[in-house]
């Protein structure tokens, strides 16, 4: 029963990030152009997730969030996350997002990912940083300081933020509660264990059925949200665009490994988790984003 309600969990996280657009290349394209606030809502969408993390805590006993400490890796990952993300024109679940939606490219990214992941799967275990530990008590009372701080700005917000911030933070939310029954269920985890299993070639680093289920799920619900839509629209790609997201997925694989997760965990995971580490890691994100865009740019111009 607990893995079916996780299913529709997960498939309505699907369909909401479908539906507003979730990525974070459009929310710093937003902001580059003096509209900040879609990418602000991305940051923030995982400032309610300590809630279902301190009933679990105080009902089941389970621990708080992990986070660890900042170090270079977690900066040069997110530059490189962030630059492959720029070229993609989509990060990690955007790029998911753009395949339920019918653009084939994004298989070359996929496979580009996990290109990254394998080519990097013995440096993983390495660049895991120490633990940083801050007392449970401080984590929830940051997180419901900014959680109050949040409604009320909240109520100053047009319907139209009111709207993305809702849906922005029903994701967090949501994604929270099926970190609790699955901590690996991101895209970037599942390829994580998947690259690990062809470099070592270990049968029990395989992921198991359910967490395939639970993408299958999540892209079922960014499909439906597709097809409601009438955002699904079938295309091909050329050997150009393949070659483009293939060299794309790879930076975004090899960045990912060395922030120990892409976009999907920092956001949903480590931010809300007062991480060190993510906090570089998104932070550096978005500069390798705007650099990306800026030198796609440059290219378009100089073939032009």
């Amino acid at each position: 029963m607990l893995f079916i309600i996780t299913l529709i969990l997960i498939a309505s996280l699907g369909y909401l990030a479908q539906t507003t657009g979730l990525c974070m290349v459009k929310g710093v394209n937003q902001a580059i152009k003096g509209k900040p606030m879609f990418l602000a809502a991305i940051l923030l969408s995982g400032t309610f997730s300590w809630l279902p993390l301190l009933i679990a805590n105080v009902t089941l006993g389970l621990g708080t969030q992990v986070s660890h400490q900042a170090t270079w890796f977690s900066a040069v990952g997110g530059l490189l996350f962030g630059f492959g993300a720029a070229v993609n024109q989509g990060c990690g679940v955007s790029t998911v997002s753009r395949l339920t939606r019918g653009e084939t490219a994004m298989l070359v990214t996929i496979l580009g990912w996990l290109t990254g992941w394998v080519l990097l799967a013995s440096f993983i275990d390495k660049v895991e940083s120490d633990v940083y530990i801050l007392p449970p008590s401080m984590h929830f009372m940051g997180m419901a300081l900014l959680s109050i701080l949040l409604v009320v700005a909240l109520f100053r917000f047009n319907n139209d933020n009111k709207k993305l911030w809702l849906s922005m933070l029903s994701i967090g939310m949501m994604a929270s509660i099926v970190f609790l029954y699955e901590p690996h269920w991101t895209p970037s985890g599942l390829l994580k264990d998947i690259s690990l299993f062809v470099w070592y070639g270990n049968e029990q680093q395989w992921p198991s059925a359910e967490r395939f289920l639970l993408i299958l799920s999540l892209i079922l619900g960014m499909l439906i949200a597709a097809i409601f839509t009438r955002a699904f629209v079938f295309k091909w790609m050329t050997i150009r665009q393949a070659v483009r997201h293939l060299f794309a997925g790879i930076l975004m694989g090899m960045g990912a490994v060395l922030a120990s997760g892409g976009n999907d965990t920092q956001l949903l995971l480590a931010l809300p988790a007062f991480s060190p580490a993510g906090l570089i890691a998104v932070l550096c994100m978005l500069l390798g984003i705007y650099v990306g865009g800026v030198a796609s740019n440059m290219t378009v111009l100089k073939v032009n």
